[in-house]
């Protein structure tokens, strides 16, 4: 029953807890709008092919990080990421979703973040909120460079339920509440008691079963 679990709220990020993307706008601010247009041109098949669903969502970020960053040093990038989450992610996020946020932290809720969205600038920008945990897809960096390629896989799909179950062990012991806007979220709204699908963009509470 409902009222002896532990209840949970797991929130994805890009288009959920934001109005938009924040991985092209990461890009941008760190190399400018020049810069980003040459690289995003440079692989313009690769971009189409995942516009049409013919290349992954890791394969298509593995390509644009290794275009972008590989061979950044990884504290040049956390640098770069926390300046981005202090001064323009906040200009993302949608202010309807983070009252729901704060919803759940009124009610006593455990809030867990899961996203494929680049954990190393989530980390910083969750700093100042009351986000309980953070699974979000990881860069690999090697000899304290970064090489282009993720750690382990993109937190996308049955991915986030594998990182939730991972943290939390049997799902079945929670009561939970996922928020989610995309087919990267199926399997984590199908996990839920309460899935909500694109909850914050219609203005209106939309639950999904």
């Amino acid at each position: 029953m409902m009222g002896d679990k532990p209840k949970i709220a797991v929130f994805d990020f890009d288009g959920t807890l934001t109005t938009q993307d924040s991985f092209v706008p990461f890009l941008r601010w760190t190399h400018g709008w020049r810069r980003l247009v040459i690289g995003l041109m440079r692989h313009s098949s690769a971009v189409l092919s995942y516009g049409m669903k013919r290349c992954s969502n890791q394969t298509i970020k593995e390509i644009l990080l290794t275009e972008f960053y590989k061979g950044w040093s990884i504290e040049r990038l956390k640098t770069a990421a926390a300046d981005y989450a202090h001064h323009y992610l906040p200009k993302l996020v949608d202010p309807d979703a983070l009252e729901r946020l704060h919803w759940h932290q009124r009610q006593g809720h455990q809030i867990i973040l899961v996203s494929a969205t680049l954990e190393i600038y989530l980390q910083p920008w969750m700093k100042t909120l009351p986000i309980d945990h953070l699974l979000a897809t990881r860069l690999e960096h090697q000899g304290g460079s970064v090489t282009g390629k993720l750690s382990g896989e993109n937190c996308y799909g049955p991915e986030k339920v594998k990182r939730l179950e991972r943290l939390l062990g049997d799902l079945q012991q929670y009561y939970i509440y996922a928020y989610g806007d995309g087919q990267g979220d199926r399997e984590l709204l199908e996990a839920a008691n309460e899935p909500y699908y694109r909850f914050f963009n219609r203005g209106r509470y939309l639950m999904i079963r």
